[in-house]
């Protein structure tokens, strides 16, 4: 069986130490968000942006990073990942600061509420009211939607609103490693169940919190990879890693878009694990792959 490079290992290891196993119902929400709280942030300061502000989206909470490149910069709607039940605006402030340095695009970094005490349809629906937000907010200007696992869910569950819901209009949509199917039946959830950062029981804890009612776990909005329309959505970018028990169900749904006539930029790091794309300080490989995520962003809001 292939292992992690050492380097790679050691990052795993050191963000794992510690982690709350969250493999029973009895885990305590308060208590697993009060431990990421309390990790110690980096010591290196997070990248400089132009204007940084917290801003009431029609109800929904949010953080607007403008990085005052140009007057008509395109607007990125980023939804963050932790299970639909973890993580904040704060934990994705780097990201998303990195992000709007990066794309010359005005980030807008969506506080959906989150599960257990907030199942499905909550999140989805705030972020897109977010997204209805954003278009008024900067009229005329370009969109995309992304975010990283869970997040990645919202984004392209987005995309599925704005078409079924009449708009706004999407240009594209960027993936990282999305978690997209509550089934987690594919060979790479028992490949890499353990081991690797996220597990097959956090996986399992995540979308019992999120999708407590059954009938939801068949909803395209909540698993676009079970069977959803997946006809007329934006171009995708899709980043996955090797030792992700989530990595198969990218690779699936790059395959799923492609069929349904969807163009798709797909990426695979098979030395890399969850969450790689915000290591990228400890990893140079991460860092490599974050730059060339970023940079096809970038390059799809520029294209007319």
């Amino acid at each position: 069986m292939n292992r992690p490079d050492p380097d790679v290992q050691a990052v795993i290891d050191l963000a794992t130490a510690g982690f709350p196993p969250l493999a029973t119902e009895m885990t305590d929400i308060a208590e697993v968000r009060a431990f990421f709280a309390a990790r110690p942030r980096p010591a290196v300061p997070p990248p400089p942006v132009a204007r940084v502000a917290d801003e009431d989206a029609d109800g929904v909470p949010v953080r607007v990073y403008d990085p005052a490149v140009h007057e008509a910069a395109p607007v990125i709607v980023f939804c963050h990942g932790g299970g639909f039940v973890l993580c904040d605006l704060d934990s994705h402030d780097p990201f998303c600061r990195a992000l709007a340095r990066a794309t010359e695009a005005i980030v807008v970094s969506v506080d959906y509420r989150r599960a257990p005490e907030h199942p499905f349809p909550a999140a989805p629906e705030d972020a897109y009211t977010a997204l209805l937000w954003a278009a008024r907010t900067f009229p005329g200007r370009r969109i995309a939607v992304a975010g990283d696992s869970a997040g990645a869910n919202l984004a392209t569950v987005l995309t599925l609103l704005s078409r079924d819901r009449g708009g706004p209009e999407i240009a594209c949509q960027a993936l990282y490693y999305p978690m997209l199917d509550p089934t987690r039946s594919r060979p790479s959830h028992r490949e890499n169940a353990r081991g690797y950062f996220l597990t097959a029981d956090h996986l399992r804890w995540y979308w019992d919190g999120y999708l407590q009612n059954p009938v939801d776990r068949t909803s395209p909005y909540a698993a676009p990879l079970a069977g959803a329309d997946l006809s007329g959505l934006p171009p995708a970018q899709l980043v996955t890693a090797g030792f992700d028990p989530l990595r198969d169900d990218g690779l699936a749904y790059a395959e799923a878009l492609t069929a349904a006539g969807v163009p798709v930029q797909a990426r695979h790091h098979a030395g890399m694990f969850h969450g790689f794309l915000s290591m990228a300080g400890a990893l140079p490989a991460a860092a490599e792959a974050r730059e060339t995520a970023f940079a096809a962003l970038r390059e799809a809001l520029a294209a007319r």
